[in-house]
């Protein structure tokens, strides 16, 4: 507990710093390293792929995808990065002597596309009006909601969630892990209507963000942790001590993000430019 505590008090103040104090460019950069050490995590901590030019082209285009998204999604330079790629990716198959299979091609092309683009979720946020008061939001649902299904199962867990996915994971944490999302996400609503200058607040829409966004999060994390049972593994690395990988981290984040970008522009919960 300590460590996580120690890599919290750290990691915090470096996101702050990228999210609101980077330039523009700078925020693409650092989601396009988190999400090639993501996806390095989840092809060799797991074994899936082996074959180093495989796991490289679906590691470069995973690193490509948050500057495509911060150029405006364009389709052409998606077209030619993507022809390039397949093509590239059959070639290496096409020589390996039939050791690349389809389903490691296609389970790298997924998760290169996957991870990725849902967190630059972030940088497309950032483009929004009023993104400052939404940029925060995908994490205090994710992390939050995490923290308090932590105590809460480790206060009142009795009956196991999923336990062939995450044995640790109780319904009665899930249930505290919603409860924390909401108190944790109508808070921040508060603090920043009242001391950061937010334009009139949609309390109910708070509440539908976090009742969402934290189901979302608690998925996000039993999907990956779906993947590290198949591949019996613990932690998909430990780049973060007391927490694990990058994945170990983000995988709630991966899920809750998406999510709630699509609730902020149907639904904006902060009464301004956009509402």
């Amino acid at each position: 507990m300590g460590k996580r505590v120690i890599v919290a008090v750290v990691l915090v103040p470096v996101l702050l710093a990228v999210l609101f104090l980077a330039p523009d460019w700078g925020l693409p950069i650092a989601i396009s390293v988190l999400a090639m050490v993501a996806l390095h995590e989840v092809l060799w901590s797991t074994g899936f792929v082996k074959n180093p030019k495989v796991s490289g082209l679906a590691i470069v285009l995973a690193g490509l995808i948050p500057f495509w998204v911060f150029v405006g999604e364009r389709m052409l330079p998606a077209l030619v990065t993507l022809f390039i790629y397949v093509f590239l990716l059959f070639a290496v198959a096409m020589t390996s002597h039939c050791t690349v299979t389809m389903e490691k091609m296609g389970g790298s092309f997924f998760l290169s596309i996957m991870i990725p683009y849902f967190l630059s979720t972030f940088i497309r946020l950032r483009e929004m009006p009023d993104w400052n008061y939404y940029i925060l939001l995908p994490f205090v649902v994710a992390w939050l909601s995490d923290a308090f299904a932590l105590f809460a199962g480790m206060l009142f867990g009795k009956h196991k969630l999923a336990p062939e996915l995450s044995p640790k994971k109780t319904v009665e944490g899930a249930v505290g892990g919603v409860a924390g999302a909401v108190l944790s996400t109508l808070l921040y609503g508060f603090i920043v209507g009242k001391w950061f200058g937010a334009p009139a607040v949609r309390y109910g829409l708070l509440v539908v963000y976090a009742l969402l966004g934290a189901l979302a999060a608690q998925f996000g994390d039993l999907a990956f942790s779906y993947i590290k049972r198949e591949y019996k593994i613990k932690d998909y690395g430990s780049i973060f001590p007391g927490h694990g990988g990058v994945l170990d981290r983000f995988d709630s984040v991966i899920f809750a993000a998406p999510l709630l970008e699509i609730l902020i522009v149907s639904f904006p919960a902060f009464v301004g430019v956009m509402g």
